[in-house]
Formats: structure tokens, C-alpha cells, sequence
């Protein structure tokens, strides 16, 4: 790749400036940075890419000058080895791909003091051979590692213009880029046109591109001002030296040769910039396009119709040249009064638009119109795009406030002012009074500090240390004394004495008895959980050969004694009981033992009973708490010891799993730690507040330590006022209604201005159970990173996930959703591999596997392959 170097002091300068601007970098040498010209050509650049070489810099403040220019759009600010004398630390807060470095043979060495500063080194060749030759040996010594925003470290030659070496020949320039080294080159020295004692531009730039085609030709994609493809071509040497002289798209056809774009039909290219790919082997145009585009099918690409803004400017363009007299279209273009009428009621709404679809809406129209302008005062997209690219380039950022006229959160607080000033308004009577009225907390995200909102996605505090030490005692006391312990436990917390402490399968007619309307739902349930669980079974084997005579395969196989845990309490759940033991009875556990705490009268609910009988249980264990998932850990004298236990459970449950886990004297496995049941709604306007506060109040009901949360995304006052008094009404009606007081308070609304910010805080708190109460919620699916199980629009309550629809309830909770998934098929398997090699597949794979046991030391490992090896290869 060549550089050339433009000194704007010169007379030729704009000549070449404009012959050099096809070019991706130019250099440019000014006297200071505030010289004239210099600021001039920064102002007006397009697509260019400058690096400003100032030779001499304001010695009271050079890093404000530096500022300066980076500012104002110089892709990178060249500096001499000197102004880094002093240390590197001054120049830490400028990116490093901002800033390059000069330096002369006798500081070569000191590269390496710079690589974590700046992005380019110009390695001065002062005449001599001997000087080119160190340049070489530099390059090849540096680390070639990346920049840290992307991008590579570039090496660059640069040639003064004097001495016997002043201008390679292109055969030196191609030596030094099969060396990864670019060249700088006095733009002087380069002509598009043949001139003796010049290099030829085209030529130049070509010496160090490469073809591994046959034909020695180079693909080469077209783009236009946009960087949007126009088409796929081909180029030569021959093209491309054309393509530089005329500054116009000239290409190499395979079946006509030298190819000028447009001669015949009209639609020229006016070329602006070749770049080369970073393996210098293809080519990229960026072209205007006249005519009706670079398509011979007469449209804008060969890639079909333009899209988007792209199309919109086209469509634009073109109307502003043929509107139909007295249309609406003329009007726009002709009366500079409605445009900005138009744009500035556009930008009204969209400042208003409440909801993902209204602001891309509004966003559409404000943009349409913002164009409109553009186009009638003769600005293009690309100089838009310019201007977008210019301030990208800066490194002084402005504080950002808006203008006092349209300081919207100026004139609230002057509102809130005035009011807080005013008599106080008589207020209006309220039908419940707030001590009894059930109410959520309510927040509004951005009057919130980062470190409030990290508060918001904690659960309410578990003190696990204190629970542990209160389960540790009951845990042990099962483990050594087996059944009476669990008598004498379940007396404790449940009262009631149990002359047994399991029931064995079959079960009795009358312990299941179920009126026939109960026993529908559960077969109803039974069937839809069953189907959807039972097609996540792989009953396949994965096979796979990693290479000859070596293949492995992965199987699974169901785990053999499972233990589900079914809580009682405050509910009746039969659904557990379905969730737990169709996904272990659908893998094929050859033991399935449900542990359940016992009525009063000593009695299992009969919908338990049921479901035991319907997943093939062997045994239903009569007690609850962390005394039972201790009897199924360790094993009683009735109650088989299991090798995994699933379900959920309160605090003391969840303690006693994960105590049991970690005692390797247990041999058991658990499938989640669990805290208290929760949910998390977003609403947007589409809303309905009763199936808001319904869904919100189906997780509330579930235990005091239960926490839901809503997050309102651009609610009205008056839709979120709805929400909340249907909470109050409906749980008012609850028979739970005294745990969702206590519930319900500990629970909060956060209000989102954006579906993004929703999701953004709804994948952080990584709920149990999220619903979408949203338009075509199913798009907002697949921003869903951290749930348990999601509740996809208006029609989807909770309560049918819980019970019926086929998916399982049993869940990840308190923010576990972030990396374990719900109870399913796969909860009841292990997976299995296997291996098998042939004696080739030995003998191909055996000295990789005797030198990596080698390097850890494994003499026994390298034998067992060893002993084997010498047989195969008769050593």
C-alpha cells in the first residue's frame, strides 16, 4: 500500500490533493495546526482519511493543538519521536489509532517503547541502502499484534524524495509489502499519468496487490458514497491504471477486455476512493452513480432495488426534479415554511410516542422530512453520513445539555418549584383508605441511580447461614436415626403422628378417590405434559467419527432413583406432583419416590395420590420440610435412598438440598437451588389492566416471601392507575388475600420509557416467570436472554404453565434463571460416552496421546497406549 505525502505549502498542493484523493491516506505537512489551508481541506473532506503532520506545534500547550485536530476530523495526527521524549502518559487519553510517530534511523530502537501509544510508525529512509535495510529489520521485529479498538499496527517507509533511494521503483515498493511494510511516498513523485521521472499512480498502487487467480485478475466489489454494493466486477493492472487516470469506474471483462462503466448507456461512475482488502488480493470501488444504476437490468445494484434511507434519498432526488405541478411533493421542496412546520411537529410526536412501534413511526416521519430538507437545499445522504463521520472522529466531547428553550427537565423542576410553593390543593377522597389499600412500590427508571436500579433486582434477603444452622440439626438427626426421626419431625412442624412413614405402591382405590370433574382436569393436564415432555426425548445415540478408526458417541441412559419433592403447607399442589414425575416417568427412572408433607388426619391429599399412581410411583413419603429431602438423600428404613432429588420448596427445603449436595457421603444430586415463587409482567398501552393485576396476583397468593414485579413501558398515569386498583380489588376478593397483603408491598412497578430498557432490566432480574403483556409480544421473545419459563401475550396466563399447557412449572427462581434452566426431560438423564478405535484408529491417534500424557507426566497413561502401539507396529 503507498502513502503519499501532500506538503499544503507547496503551489501544487489542491493538484494534488485532487490527484491523490482516490487513495484511502494521505498525509498532509503543514506549518502548524491552525494553518489556513489545512483547516480548509478538513472542512470540506469526503470519504478521505488525512493524517496531519504539523512541523511545528505551540510549545506552551501541543496537546490542546492535538485536540484540535483530531476534532476536527483528522483520522490521525503525525508527531516526531521528540514529543514523546518526556514520557508516553500525556497521550494516554487519546486512542491509540488516533496518533502515528516519525522516526529517524538513529531511534528506530525505540519503537517498541512506543506500541502501546501509537498506531503507525514512519520509519524514515534518509537516501541510503543501509537506511532501507534497517527499515526492514524494524518491521520484522515488532510485534504484530492488534490494536485494542480493532485494526492493526501499520509499518511505513517513508521515502524523503532525495538521495539515491528518493523514489522506489514499484519492484521495491511490492518487496516491502510481501513484508507487511507500506510505503510513503512525496506526492510529487506520483502522476496518473505517464510521466517520465514519475511513478505511475495506478502502477504504484497496485505493486503490492496480489491475484492467486489464473488469469492474474482481481475481484473487485463496487459500492456506492454509502458503502452499499452496487455490484461484483473484475479488474486488471490494466483497469485499474485507467480507472486513476479518467477517475472513472474502468473494469476488465472477461469477454470484452478493457471495460469503461457507462460508455454506451449512459450510467457512468465518477470514481472516489479505491481501497485494497486486508489480504491484498481484491479491490473496492466507492463510485457515484449516474443513470438508472450499475445494474444492466437498469436498477441501482446488481443486488436488487435500493432499500431504506438509500432509497428514500433516490426516490427523493428524483421527485425533486419532476414533481407534478401544484402537488403536495412540490410544495415540500418549494415552501421552506412547511418543511419546517413538518419537521418540527414530526419531531413533537416522536419526543411523545410512547411505545416501540409509535416511535418507529414517528422516527420514520421525522427522518422523511429531515431528508426532504436536505434534498432542497443540494445535501446529499453522504454528506449527512460526513457529518455523522466528523463527530465521530472527535475526542472532546461536549457536556450534551439542551438549549434553555427545549430544557424539558428544566421547566419540571421549575414546575415542581412553583408547586412545591403553592398552598396545598384540597385532596380529593379517596375510596380506601392507604393503610388498607394493597399497593405495589413504584419507581420510574430514570429517576433512579445506577446503584438503586442494582437494588431493584435483588430478592428479598434470605439469611442462609441462620437457616442453614436450623436445618443442619434435622438433616443429621434423619441421616442417624432414620424413621423416628422423621416421626418425630413430622410431629414437630406438621402435628401429626404417622404410624408409618411411607406408602407403597399400588396404591388403594380409596386413597385416590377424586370426583370426576377433578380427575378429567388432571388427565387432561397429565396428557398435555406428557406429550410435550416426551418429545424432548432423544432416543438416538450421537455418533461421531472423529477421524478414521476413532469413534465416539454420547447416549443417554435415565437416572435410576429420583426423589420429587412435593410441598404442601399453604397449598395443595397436585401439580408438583404432574410437573416432577411425568418428565422422570417419560425418561425412564426405574424409582420414583414422592415426598409430600401429610394432612392432619395423617392422610395425603387424594390429587397427589392420583398423579403417584399415573407417573408409575413406587413409594410416597409422608413428610415435608428439610427432614424429608434428608430421608431421601441418605435413605431411611422404609424410604429408598434416591440419587436425585427435584422440586420446589421454601427456604428450609432449598437449605436441606443444597446441604445434602455438597455431602459426599450423599451421593446426591439436586436440580436447582429454589427460593419463593415470582413473576415479572411488562405492559405496554395494549394492556389490560384486570389480566395485568390477575397474572401479577396468581404468584403474590403463593407465600408471604413471594415478590412479582411490573415493568410499565410508557404506561399513562392513567393505565397504571388502573393496574393498580384491579390488584387491590382482586386480591380484596382472595381467600388468600392476608399472605398478598403481606406480599404485595414487598412488590414494585418500575416505569420504562423503551421496550429495550424492559428487557434490559427484565433479562438482569432473570425472573422464574416473565408474561409479555405487550403487541406482538411473540417479536420480544427472542430478546428474552434470563427466564425460567415465558407467558406470551394477552391470552397466556401464568396459571396455564402451572398447570396444563404442557410446559413445566417447576423453575429457576431468585435470579437463577441466568444459568439454569426449568425441570424437563433431560433433569431425569445422565449422558453417557463412549469410545472405540480400530487398530489404524490406534495407531493414527497413538503418538498424540503418548506425547501429551508425556508432557503431564503420566508414565502409566503413556504405557497403556504404548504397550499396544509396539504391537501394531511390530517394534
Amino acid at each position: 500500500m503507498i502513502v503519499p505525502r501532500i506538503n499544503l505549502a507547496a503551489d501544487s498542493y489542491a493538484e494534488n490533493l485532487k490527484t491523490l484523493s482516490l487513495l484511502p491516506n494521505q498525509v498532509l505537512v503543514a506549518p502548524t495546526p491552525n494553518d489556513s489551508r489545512l483547516q480548509d481541506v478538513l472542512k470540506h473532506q469526503n470519504k478521505d482519511a488525512y493524517w496531519v503532520q504539523p512541523l511545528a506545534f505551540d510549545a506552551e500547550d501541543p496537546l490542546a493543538q492535538i485536540h484540535t485536530l483530531l476534532d476536527a476530523g483528522a483520522d490521525k495526527v503525525v508527531l516526531p519521536f521528540a514529543a514523546f521524549a518526556a514520557g508516553v502518559e500525556s497521550y494516554s487519553h487519546i486512542p491509540q489509532e488516533r496518533l502515528a510517530v516519525e522516526l529517524d534511523p538513529a531511534h528506530f530502537d525505540k519503537v517498541n517503547h512506543l506500541q502501546n501509544t501509537v498506531s503507525v510508525f514512519l520509519l524514515n529512509v534518509d537516501g541510503s541502502p543501509e537506511s532501507l535495510e534497517a527499515v526492514k529489520k524494524t518491521a520484522q521485529t515488532m510485534p504484530k499484534d492488534l490494536l485494542p479498538r480493532g485494526g492493526v499496527k501499520r509499518v511505513i517507509a517513508a521515502f524523503s524524495g532525495q538521495g539515491p533511494t528518493s523514489t522506489p521503483e514499484t519492484s521495491t515498493i511490492s518487496e516491502l509489502g510481501q513484508l507487511g511494510i507500506d510505503t510513503l511516498l512525496p506526492g510529487e513523485a506520483l502522476s496518473s499519468d505517464q510521466q517520465k521521472g514519475k511513478l505511475n499512480l495506478g502502477e504504484a498502487f497496485m505493486a503490492t496487490v496480489v491475484s492467486d487467480r489464473p488469469d492474474k485478475l482481481f475481484p473487485t466489489v463496487v459500492v456506492d458514497e454509502q458503502g452499499i454494493s452496487l455490484g461484483l466486477v473484475y479488474s486488471s493492472l490494466e483497469s485499474v491504471v485507467e480507472s486513476f487516470r479518467t477517475r472513472k469506474g474502468v473494469y476488465f471483462s472477461r469477454s470484452r477486455g478493457l471495460w469503461h462503466k457507462g460508455a454506451s448507456s449512459g450510467a457512468t461512475q465518477d470514481l472516489i476512493k479505491v481501497h485494497v482488502d486486508c489480504d491484498s488480493d481484491a479491490l473496492q470501488f466507492t463510485v457515484h452513480q449516474h443513470g438508472a444504476g450499475f445494474c444492466h437490468n437498469n436498477i441501482r445494484g446488481c443486488f436488487g432495488f435500493a432499500t431504506g434511507l438509500a432509497h428514500l434519498n433516490q426516490t427523493l432526488q428524483s421527485r425533486k426534479i419532476s414533481a407534478p405541478a401544484g402537488s403536495y411533493t412540490q410544495r415540500l421542496f418549494n415552501d421552506s415554511n412547511l418543511v419546517q412546520s413538518k419537521i418540527m411537529e414530526e419531531a413533537e410526536e416522536l419526543c411523545q410516542a410512547k411505545t416501540p412501534e409509535d416511535v418507529a413511526w414517528e422516527a420514520a416521519d421525522l427522518i422523511y422530512f429531515a431528508l426532504v430538507k436536505c434534498v432542497a437545499n443540494g445535501v446529499t445522504l453522504r454528506d449527512v453520513e460526513q457529518q455523522l463521520e466528523n463527530r465521530s472522529r472527535k475526542i472532546t466531547r461536549r457536556p450534551g445539555n439542551a438549549k434553555p428553550k427545549w430544557d424539558v427537565s428544566a421547566k419540571e423542576g421549575a414546575t415542581t418549584t412553583a408547586a412545591a410553593s403553592a398552598p396545598a390543593a384540597t385532596p380529593a377522597p379517596a375510596p380506601v383508605a392507604k393503610s388498607d389499600r394493597i399497593a405495589m412500590k413504584s419507581y420510574k427508571m430514570n429517576a433512579l441511580s445506577a446503584e438503586d436500579q442494582r437494588k431493584l433486582l435483588l430478592r428479598p434477603i434470605i439469611q442462609s447461614n441462620d437457616i442453614m444452622a436450623r436445618v443442619k440439626p434435622i438433616v443429621d438427626g434423619v441421616r442417624e436415626r432414620g424413621d423416628a426421626a422423621l416421626r418425630e419431625l413430622t410431629a414437630k412442624f406438621d402435628g401429626v403422628q404417622l404410624d408409618k412413614t411411607v406408602i407403597s405402591a399400588p396404591f388403594s382405590p380409596e386413597s385416590m378417590a377424586l370426583d370426576e370433574k377433578t380427575r378429567l382436569a388432571i388427565d387432561q393436564a397429565y396428557d398435555n405434559i406428557k406429550k410435550f415432555h416426551a418429545a424432548q426425548l432423544q432416543d438416538k445415540a450421537l455418533v461421531v467419527e472423529t477421524m478414521p478408526g476413532v469413534v465416539c458417541t454420547r447416549f443417554a441412559r435415565p437416572i435410576e432413583r429420583v426423589g420429587l419433592y412435593v410441598p404442601g403447607g399453604t397449598a395443595v399442589l397436585p401439580s408438583t406432583a404432574l410437573m416432577l414425575g411425568i418428565p422422570a416417568a417419560v425418561a425412564g427412572c426405574s424409582e420414583i419416590v414422592i415426598a409430600t408433607p401429610p394432612r392432619k388426619d395423617g392422610s395425603i391429599v387424594p390429587e397427589v395420590m392420583y398423579v403417584a399412581h399415573k407417573v408409575g410411583a413406587s413409594k410416597v413419603l409422608m413428610a415435608g420440610g428439610a427432614q424429608a429431602v434428608a430421608a431421601m438423600a441418605y435413605g431411611t428404613e422404609s424410604c429408598p435412598k434416591v440419587d436425585k432429588i427435584c422440586g420446589p420448596g421454601n427456604q428450609y427445603v432449598t437449605a436441606a438440598k443444597m446441604l445434602t449436595q455438597i455431602d459426599s457421603s450423599s451421593l446426591v444430586s439436586i436440580d436447582m437451588p429454589a427460593g419463593p415463587s415470582e413473576l415479572l409482567v411488562i405492559a405496554d398501552m395494549t394492556s389490560i389492566p384486570a389480566y395485568v393485576a390477575s397474572d401479577l396476583l396468581s404468584q403474590a397468593e403463593h407465600g408471604t416471601d413471594s415478590q412479582v414485579v411490573l415493568v410499565a413501558v410508557g404506561l399513562t398515569p392513567e393505565h397504571l392507575t388502573a393496574i393498580e386498583d384491579q390488584v387491590h380489588e382482586q386480591a380484596s376478593r382472595l381467600p388468600r388475600v392476608d399472605i398478598v397483603r403481606e406480599s404485595i408491598p414487598k412488590s414494585f412497578i418500575i416505569q420504562v420509557d423503551s421496550m429495550e430498557q424492559a428487557m434490559q432490566f427484565s433479562n438482569a432480574y432473570a425472573p422464574e416467570h416473565l408474561i409479555l403483556h405487550l403487541e406482538h409480544a411473540e417479536k420480544h421473545v427472542e430478546s428474552v436472554n434470563n427466564a425460567g419459563s415465558v407467558f406470551v401475550g394477552h391470552w397466556s396466563p401464568e396459571s396455564c404453565g402451572d398447570y396444563a399447557s404442557g410446559t413445566n412449572h417447576t423453575l429457576p427462581t431468585y435470579g437463577y434463571a441466568r444459568m439454569y434452566s426449568g425441570v424437563n426431560t433431560d433433569t431425569f438423564l445422565k449422558h453417557i460416552t463412549s469410545q472405540q478405535l480400530t487398530r489404524d484408529g490406534l495407531d493414527a491417534i497413538g503418538d498424540t496421546v503418548m506425547r501429551l500424557a508425556e508432557i503431564e507426566g503420566l508414565e502409566a497413561h503413556r504405557n497403556a497406549v504404548a504397550v499396544r502401539i509396539k504391537d501394531i507396529r511390530g517394534q
